[in-house]
């Protein structure tokens, strides 16, 4: 026995989410890149918690773009696979990442150790991702 087809959800039901993720997504790209570029005057005006600190704001910066990445890939109108989203996201938030500590070079940490790793694995994730878009094999689906 078949069981009676489920009627589609309302236009709205199904435009909310995504109007939702695109309006977010926007904001986080504009926050994120604001924090990453010009992180005294982001603190300034939006993160006002001291003390200052030049290499944390700017890697909020690149985790907001990041997440600005994921909803806006996964917002698109043409159907994106869950997996190249995520490769996708994380690998333009790890690229951000990336250019923060190209920045922030005089600011401490390990920039022989971090800058290269940072590159390889933006470089991995971004391959894979654009792979997964164009349906290479990379796995199991």
């Amino acid at each position: 026995m078949s069981s009676p087809a489920v009627p589609p959800a309302p236009r709205t039901r199904q435009s909310a989410p995504r109007l939702i993720a695109l309006a977010v997504g926007l904001v986080f790209a504009v926050s994120g890149a604001w924090a990453l570029v010009a992180p005294e005057s982001f603190y300034e005006s939006v993160a006002l918690f001291p003390p200052y600190n030049q290499h944390f704001l700017q890697d909020i910066g690149a985790f907001q773009i990041g997440l600005s990445a994921v909803l806006l890939l996964a917002s698109s109108r043409v159907p994106v696979d869950a997996l190249a989203v995520a490769l996708l996201g994380v690998g333009i938030g790890n690229a951000a990442h990336l250019v923060s500590h190209v920045i922030g070079l005089d600011l401490g940490g390990k920039p022989a150790i971090d800058i290269p790793l940072f590159a390889v694995v933006t470089a991995v994730l971004l391959w894979a991702g654009v792979a997964r878009l164009r349906g290479g094999r990379l796995g199991h689906r």
